[in-house]
C-alpha cells in the first residue's frame, strides 16, 4: 500500500513524550477527529492519521463485508501500512495510546489485538472489535493493557450483536483492565464520555511515569501454596460482576460460613493485620502489612497503609488482590478472577477481583491466591 501518510498533529512536539493517536470513523478524516485533542489532557503529543481508502467524501480504514465486519485482507494491509508510520514516529519505549471512534474503533481493536504489548492502552469508542477478520481473540489476550470502552444504548449504526460481543470480550475473557461506559444516546461521543476519557488517559500515563521512576520488583511469578505451584481450572460459568465501580460480584456468591472460614485463614498470614479497607466499600476487610510508600505501583492496592488485598462484605464475598501481572492474567484465563477496571491506570496492574469460593475445595484455591498476593507484597516492605 504505497499511499502517503497524511497526519494532523497537536500537543507536545517533544518526541520523548507519550503519543496519543486518534483514529477517525468511516467517511471522516484526520482533521475532524483531531478536534478531540482540545478536550484531552495536555502533556502528550496527539496525532490523527488519515485512513488509506477514499470513501464517501472521506476515508475508511478497511473494506467491509457488512457494517462493522472488515475484509481480512484489507484490514491486514491497512494495519501494516499504519505500523510503518507508527514505528517511525514512536520507536520502542515511547508509550502509545490509541483512541478510535466507530470504524476507527475497529481499526484500533485490530492493532491492539495483533500486538497488545506495542500499546500502552486503547479507547474503543462506539464501535466493534474486528471479529472474524484474522486477529487473535484468545483468552487473556489483552493482559495488562488498559482499555476504555464506550457504547451508546441506542446506537443504530453498529449492529447490536457486535457491540455485545465487544463488550463481553473486553470486560471478561480478554483480561484487559476495561473501564466501561454506556451512554443513553446513540452513535456519538458525549461530553461525559470525553471528560472521562481525558481523565483515563491522564491517569494511565501518570501510572506509567511512576512505574518507570520506581523500577520493578524482580519476583519469581509462582503460585504460593498451590499444589505443584499450579493454578487449577475453575469449574462452571463465571459469576456476574458489576462493570461499574465499586466492582462487586453479583451472583453465585460464597456462603457466609465459607467467607468467614476464608477470612480466618488469610488474616493469619505472617505480619498481617485486618481493619476496614482503605479503598473499598464500608464493611470490606483490608489485609494490611506495614506501610510501603516506596513500593512499586503494582505491589499493593494502597501502598500508604500496606493494603495488598481485601475481602468484600457478606452480600458480595469476593476479594480484590494485587498479583504479579502474569499471574493475574492466569487467574482470569482459568476462571477465578476478572481484572479491575482501573488496574494499571490508578491501581496495581495485577489487581483482580477474585470470585468468592463456592465450596471447601475452592476455598483452598482462593486462599492460595491471597497467599501469593501476600508473598508478592512482602518482597517490597
Amino acid at each position: 500500500m504505497n499511499i502517503p501518510h497524511v497526519v494532523a498533529t497537536a500537543g507536545s512536539s517533544d518526541p520523548a513524550q507519550p503519543l496519543v493517536v486518534l483514529l477517525h470513523g468511516r467517511g471522516s478524516n484526520e482533521r475532524e477527529i483531531m478536534g478531540l485533542a482540545e478536550h484531552l489532557p495536555t502533556g502528550p503529543a496527539y496525532a490523527a492519521v488519515r485512513a488509506p481508502i477514499a470513501e464517501g467524501g472521506g476515508y475508511a480504514w478497511f473494506r467491509n463485508r457488512g457494517i462493522g465486519r472488515p475484509v481480512e485482507e484489507s484490514l491486514t494491509e491497512a494495519m501494516a501500512w499504519f505500523r510503518s508510520w507508527l514505528d517511525a514516529v514512536a520507536p520502542a519505549g515511547r508509550p502509545v495510546v490509541l483512541v478510535g471512534f466507530s470504524g476507527g474503533a475497529a481499526f484500533a481493536g485490530g492493532l491492539l489485538l495483533s500486538d497488545p504489548q506495542r500499546f500502552a492502552g486503547a479507547a474503543i469508542l462506539y464501535g466493534t472489535l474486528p471479529f472474524d477478520a484474522g486477529v487473535p481473540l484468545s483468552v487473556a489476550r489483552l493482559t495488562g493493557v488498559p482499555v476504555f470502552v464506550a457504547q451508546g444504548e441506542r446506537d443504530r449504526v453498529i449492529p447490536a450483536d457486535l457491540l455485545r460481543r465487544t463488550w463481553d470480550y473486553l470486560l471478561t475473557e480478554s483480561a484487559a483492565p476495561a473501564y466501561a461506559r454506556r451512554d443513553p444516546g446513540g452513535h456519538g461521543i458525549t461530553g461525559e464520555t470525553l471528560a472521562e476519557l481525558g481523565g483515563w488517559i491522564r491517569e494511565r500515563l501518570a501510572f506509567l511515569a511512576r512505574s518507570r521512576a520506581n523500577g520493578g520488583t524482580d519476583v519469581k511469578a509462582v503460585w504460593t501454596g498451590m499444589r505443584d505451584e499450579s493454578l487449577p481450572l475453575r469449574v462452571g460459568h463465571r459469576p456476574q460482576v458489576s462493570w461499574t465501580i465499586p466492582q462487586e460480584q453479583r451472583s453465585d456468591n460464597a456462603p457466609r460460613e465459607l467467607q468467614d472460614k476464608l477470612l480466618s485463614r488469610i488474616s493469619t498470614l505472617a505480619g498481617v493485620s485486618t481493619r476496614q479497607s482503605a479503598i473499598s466499600v464500608p464493611g470490606a476487610t483490608g489485609l494490611m502489612l506495614g506501610p510501603a510508600p516506596s513500593a512499586t505501583p503494582d505491589g499493593f492496592l494502597v501502598p500508604s497503609v500496606g493494603e495488598f488485598a481485601h475481602q468484600h462484605p457478606a452480600h458480595d464475598g469476593s476479594l480484590h488482590v494485587a498479583l504479579p501481572p502474569v499471574l493475574a492474567a492466569e487467574a482470569v484465563a482459568k476462571g477465578w478472577a476478572v481484572a479491575h477496571p482501573l488496574a494499571g491506570v490508578r491501581l496495581a496492574s495485577g489487581m483482580v477481583l477474585v470470585y468468592g469460593p463456592r465450596d471447601d475445595s475452592e476455598l483452598e484455591t482462593v486462599a492460595a491466591i491471597v497467599q501469593t498476593s501476600h508473598y508478592y507484597a512482602t518482597l517490597q516492605v
